[in-house]
């Protein structure tokens, strides 16, 4: 990870402006077409999940802005960020998740699926220091319906710094798979252009044939 030096950085103004705010978080909630990838998922009978989440992760770890965090009343910039996700278990309860990021989907997927079978095998949150943990970006997933707006809860610490994507069901529009998601960000450290390139090469990762 890499210190950085405020005095000198771009974002300065903006980040002092944004941190006074009560709540600096910012967001949207857009969609993705998910059409190729889904019958990707299909055809080499893999998890469409996993799939996804992996390409978010590609297209996270693209952009420098969703790799800062602010720690200790500094901003550090990580080399690589990880996935934490939320698993839900046949009790109607879920648990936290976290997966280390490669760019190799096997090896991903290896251990999604034994951190999705390790919360199904517990109770609780399984918090696993997730609440320390800054080198990750929290995915959340809302498979049962589409939406088109999202509200997170929120203490309003003007430090926290781990932005947070959801998913939604994807629904049919124009004979295409339409994913709806969520992303929001403190302010100081990404801007709207951040999360549009985010956007754009996720949804080129979705493409990939």
């Amino acid at each position: 990870m890499k210190k950085i030096n405020i005095t000198k950085w771009k974002r300065k103004e903006h980040f002092d402006f944004f941190s006074k705010m009560a709540s600096p978080t910012f967001g949207i909630v857009t969609e993705v077409d998910c059409d190729v990838c889904f019958m990707n998922s299909k055809v080499n009978e893999e998890s469409f999940f996993a799939n996804y989440l992996h390409k978010s992760m590609i297209a996270v770890n693209s952009v420098d802005e969703l790799k800062y965090r602010i720690i200790d009343d500094e901003i550090i910039k990580f080399e690589k960020i990880h996935a934490g996700i939320t698993i839900g278990r046949e009790d109607e309860t879920f648990g936290f998740g976290f997966v280390n990021f490669t760019s190799d989907f096997e090896t991903f997927n290896a251990e999604l699926e034994r951190e999705i079978l390790a919360v199904r095998n517990c109770s609780g949150l399984r918090l696993n220091n997730d609440d320390v943990k800054k080198n990750l970006i929290r995915h959340s997933t809302f498979p049962w319906n589409s939406f088109s707006g999202l509200l997170h809860p929120t203490n309003f610490d003007q430090k926290e710094s781990v932005p947070k994507i959801t998913f939604g069901k994807f629904i049919i529009r124009e004979g295409k798979k339409m994913l709806p998601i969520s992303i929001e960000a403190h302010h100081g450290l990404v801007d709207g252009f951040h999360i549009a390139k985010y956007l754009n090469e996720f949804q080129n990762q979705l493409n990939i044939k």
